[in-house]
């Protein structure tokens, strides 16, 4: 049985989703078109497992397929299935406790089984420092909201909130991204007049591109999970599935658990209001 191992810094940019139509598109009747993925026609499978550094299978660990309801965990021998997914492509999320959780672009294909391994880094005890919290919540937060709160109370990068999020009521997530100052969204053609959405920082520059172009991509986290870069900004999940957005400029700002050597171009946290299929982590 082939297992097929695939590194996410390595995906191929014209591997990623595109779409034809510009952010902010509307239906005839007015309303904002939010794309699914969970349309009726041809089906795969994927197969996996996960392991742990030494390649010791990990039992428990959630597998979550984001922007749909798909989720399950592993059994004692590490492995999960996922039957008669439709054939797109996805961002699957591998967790368990106490390890770092990762994040992969995945094209299914017609009646074909995906097979895929992962393998889960464990995570420092004390990696995360408390969050102190001495102000009264408005109704039931989750503890990473909370943290969000703290975070957006102290002001150092740029919050929007769930509320302020249904206020704009947008159709796509890059019209959200594009209020922020320091996140300069830029469309690059996939060919055939398609396009994908990057997030690049507003305030600096980075490598070139194939077309000689000066780039600085910032990092994505959903739910603590980073993102596969450089990130369509189209495979995150709906509008109205979000929680909250924070954005952090640079390394100077951001939140310590967040900043290394790769994130000088600033980093996108996006939070979601079930934190992948009610709160499994």
């Amino acid at each position: 049985m082939l297992v097929l191992s695939v590194l996410l810094a390595r995906m191929p940019v014209g591997a990623q989703q595109i779409r034809r139509t510009l952010p902010g598109s509307r239906d005839s009747t007015g309303a904002p078109r939010v794309p699914t993925v969970l349309e009726p026609g041809p089906v795969g499978v994927i197969y996996g497992l996960v392991t742990d550094t030494t390649l010791a299978p990990l039992r428990g660990a959630y597998v979550s397929v984001m922007r749909t309801p798909l989720s399950v965990a592993t059994g004692p021998n590490g492995r999960f299935r996922i039957t008669n997914i439709p054939v797109v492509q996805y961002i699957v999320i591998v967790k368990r406790a106490g390890f770092h959780p990762t994040s992969q672009i995945l094209q299914v294909s017609v009646k074909d089984t995906l097979r895929l391994s992962y393998m889960l880094t464990q995570a420092p005890a004390n990696e995360l420092a408390p969050i102190v919290i001495t102000e009264k919540a408005v109704g039931p937060l989750s503890p990473r909201m909370k943290e969000f709160e703290a975070r957006r109370k102290r002001g150092e990068g740029e919050f929007m909130t769930e509320d302020q999020i249904n206020k704009h009521n947008p159709g796509f997530p890059t019209e959200l991204l594009r209020l922020f100052s320091s996140i300069s969204v830029q469309p690059t053609s996939g060919g055939g007049g398609e396009y994908i959405y990057y997030p690049v920082s507003a305030r600096a520059t980075g490598g070139m591109t194939s077309t000689g172009q000066a780039t600085c991509f910032m990092t994505v986290f959903v739910d603590n999970v980073p993102m596969p870069a450089p990130f369509n900004l189209d495979l995150l999940p709906s509008p109205r599935d979000m929680a909250g957005i924070e954005v952090y400029a640079g390394s100077a700002t951001m939140p310590i658990q967040y900043a290394s050597l790769n994130r000088g171009c600033g980093v996108i946290l996006v939070w979601t209001k079930d934190g992948f299929n009610n709160g499994k982590k």
